[in-house]
């Protein structure tokens, strides 16, 4: 069976809005965005689903509707729940900020001749094979 996002169901194999828990879509944004926490603005809303579960509700991009899905949440609100969402994730240091971010550069130790056949798809074969085109440590 698929995935039904919560606050929709399927009548005569066709995706329509249950509006009891539609409502409580929109409630569970508009808590959150008021500065709730996810689990908070969920009981608030009635919604009963995991802290991860709320997490997924928030950021489901099928609520602002499409060919499939209609329209529950709209887009001024989406958005500003997917702001508030990332400010709080960067608040508690929980995004890394690629940008900033540099890796070392890896510090060779050998040289490694280039490889003149096809790698043996063994595991144990490849990695003998691999070890055998190393020419000397540094």
């Amino acid at each position: 069976m698929a995935y039904i996002p919560y606050g929709y169901e399927v009548i005569d194999g066709v995706v329509t809005v249950n509006e009891e828990k539609a409502n409580q879509v929109r409630i569970f944004f508009e808590k959150y965005i008021s500065g709730l926490s996810l689990a908070v603005a969920g009981e608030q809303a009635g919604i009963e689903k995991t802290h991860s579960s709320m997490g997924l509700i928030l950021k489901n991009i099928q609520y602002l509707g499409n060919d499939v899905y209609p329209t529950i949440i709209d887009e001024e609100t989406f958005y500003r729940a997917e702001e508030v969402r990332e400010k709080r994730a960067k608040d508690l240091g929980r995004i890394v900020e690629l940008a900033a971010f540099t890796a070392p550069s890896p510090i060779e130790r050998f040289k490694m001749k280039k490889a003149d056949t096809k790698l043996p798809d063994d595991p144990v074969m490849r990695a003998e094979y691999l070890y055998s085109l190393i020419e000397s440590e540094v």
